[in-house]
């Protein structure tokens, strides 16, 4: 199938973490067509696993959700960041916690209707404790559970943040494997 052809882009908005595309494309079927895209730099998030196979999670307030939820620790990238370089600093600065390994668990579009955000979804281990730096605006509680608890969470609704949910779900299938394994 023929691709998508951008005819022009306006800029409606520029904010602090976003902007806003008007785009006019023409479509494979011939047709022609605008759209309100959000663009987005991208962000890292990352499951922390500890030694004993508790996780670290952040109950913090996001005014979008209407209060608090739980969530892994994440954050946008700065420009032309690794993410894997904002995975470490997200970790450290949200929970306190160095990873001395940092996996790639997957690379996820948020809402490819509107925006191009995407967040790479990082499993980190062998922790160490390092000193918890929060931004001004950054209202959080650092949580830790079980694995398979806070993976029950999803099930029983308190864990809805979709980032947390496809971060924790591989992270489980990853340790289901390992155990399977040896």
């Amino acid at each position: 199938m023929a691709e998508e052809r951008l005819i022009s882009s306006e800029r409606m908005y520029t904010g602090k973490v976003l902007k806003l595309d008007l785009d006019t494309v023409e479509l494979p079927n011939g047709k022609t067509t605008t759209l309100e895209i959000l663009r987005h730099p991208g962000a890292s998030a990352v499951v922390p696993l500890t030694s004993d196979g508790r996780v670290v999670l952040i109950r913090q307030l996001r005014h979008a959700a209407g209060g608090f939820i739980y969530e892994i620790p994440a954050g946008k990238l700065d420009h032309q960041e690794d993410p894997t370089v904002c995975a470490a600093r997200e970790l450290e600065e949200e929970v306190g916690y160095c990873a001395g390994t940092l996996t790639l668990l997957t690379s996820i579009w948020t809402a490819p209707g509107f925006t191009d955000e995407v967040i790479h979804i990082y499993q980190a281990s062998d922790l160490q404790r390092g000193k918890q730096h929060l931004d001004h605006d950054e209202v959080l509680e650092v949580v830790e559970w079980p694995l398979e608890v806070a993976l029950s969470k999803i099930h029983d609704g308190t864990i809805r943040d979709a980032k947390t949910i496809i971060g924790l779900q591989l992270a489980g299938l990853n340790d289901r494997r390992v155990r399977q394994s040896s």
